[in-house]
């Protein structure tokens, strides 16, 4: 399999994975349900198509992309951890607004972006609507999403503090000691300096883009 066949099958997987996402987020948010049952109703989903997400950690380092590995790793990272330490392991992180939030942004993010790659990957002309959609939802998207994932986290906290989970208390045989609880708390304060830089850098790349910039960049 060459590697643009891959890369298009993976983005093209991708695209239809997420798009079960966001159209099931959309009818439970219509039908009323409540915001674990909401999770429930996309559980299988989001599990696989985010951590198949891994993989482009894996394509930055071999370099079958452009992306930068750090940025790729970091964002891969915070949301693998939000679906399988917090909102799989912690049922109480299930009941938080940010539940809605994260799916609402997650889906609708991902729908565009791996659109986006796809046609890039195949070389075709990107659709305005398609730049226009990728390079301004992120002025909502971005925040939503972010407070989605931190208020999820902090919805977790009381439940890995009371039930360790994740931890590793001394005494123990390796002499060493891990609270996931201060994993955590370390990791929402990452969003301090790396949400402003991340939302500052896609607001330069609408400017190059859609402000009469000739180059267009993933």
């Amino acid at each position: 399999m060459s590697v643009q066949l891959y890369l298009v099958t993976y983005n093209v997987l991708q695209i239809l994975g997420w798009s079960v996402v966001l159209v099931k987020t959309v009818l439970g948010l219509l039908n009323g349900l409540s915001w674990p049952e909401l999770y429930e109703s996309v559980e299988f989903e989001l599990k696989i198509f985010q951590t198949a997400a891994i993989l482009e950690v894996i394509h930055a380092v071999i370099g079958l992309v452009r992306s930068p590995v750090g940025t790729t790793a970091m964002q891969v990272t915070s949301r693998v951890v939000l679906v399988w330490p917090i909102l799989h392991l912690c049922s109480t992180a299930r009941y938080s607004i940010g539940v809605p939030l994260l799916l609402v942004a997650w889906s609708v993010t991902e729908v565009i972006r791996y659109s986006f790659y796809a046609l890039s990957v195949l070389k075709q002309p990107i659709p305005y609507f398609l730049l226009w959609l990728r390079y301004t939802l992120f002025y909502v998207l971005y925040p939503m999403g972010v407070s989605g994932e931190l208020l999820t986290l902090f919805a977790s906290l009381k439940e890995v503090d009371e039930k360790k989970i994740l931890t590793l208390e001394m005494p123990n045989r390796l002499n060493m000691g891990i609270s996931f609880w201060w994993v955590l708390i370390i990791a929402a304060l990452t969003y301090i300096p790396g949400f402003p830089q991340l939302y500052f850098y896609m607001i330069g790349q609408r400017k190059k883009v859609l402000g009469g910039g000739s180059k267009k960049k993933q």
